[in-house]
């Protein structure tokens, strides 16, 4: 059993690692840019400001599904979340603070949990949609506690606004992304390429 075990998940390699930490940096500078895009949608929406928030948010979702997709083990998604988080509050100097790498956590969980659930082996538009919904769901229960929005009249609008971001930003968006960079060569080396029969060698080449 336990040879079993080991075959379905072997350690990360240390290039995995390298990986992981590289798209967790990267998201991190985004998701900083995403900020200040915030910010200038609250200003342009006047009155209804405070939903800028929701409509961006599938934007800080991606770091984990294409995490994930890339090298297909388990927890990758979550943590490529939280160090995204940790560059936005102890470089980039997030208004949110130190909260951020709890929301980061819960919106990796919730965007891997998908996967996680296909055994890391289904990579399909409803499953990257799903990543979304369910990452962008879990950190709205997080916030709305945070920010003390339960009982509050515009709570289901929130969560609509909120999901329906992340199904598009943080799900469709990121399987477009990581479709993209399949077609580059430049992931063939990882899990990826090999579910799509990438054979390795000195030049690497797809089966047809």
């Amino acid at each position: 059993m336990s040879t079993e075990l080991g075959r379905r998940a072997p350690r990360l390699a240390l290039k995995d690692v390298v990986l992981m930490v590289t798209l967790g940096v990267v998201f991190g500078f985004l998701y900083w840019v995403f900020v200040q895009a915030w910010n200038g949608l609250a200003v342009l929406m006047g009155p209804a400001g405070d939903l800028a928030q929701h409509v961006l948010l599938g934007a800080w979702l991606l770091a984990a599904p294409v995490a994930v997709a890339v090298i297909r083990r388990p927890l990758v998604g979550v943590i490529a979340e939280v160090i995204a988080a940790v560059v936005e509050v102890f470089f980039l100097g997030s208004p949110v603070g130190p909260l951020l790498l709890v929301a980061a956590a819960l919106q990796g969980i919730g965007s891997e949990l998908p996967f996680a659930l296909g055994r890391y082996r289904h990579f399909g538009w409803a499953r990257y949609a799903a990543s979304g919904a369910a990452g962008a769901a879990l950190v709205f229960v997080f916030t709305a506690f945070r920010d003390a929005w339960w009982g509050t009249d515009l709570l289901t609008v929130r969560l609509l606004v909120q999901v329906a971001s992340g199904v598009v930003l943080g799900g469709l968006l990121a399987k477009v992304l990581v479709d993209a960079l399949a077609r580059t060569g430049a992931v063939d080396g990882f899990a990826i390429g090999r579910a799509q029969g990438v054979i390795p060698g000195r030049y690497e080449r797809r089966v047809r």
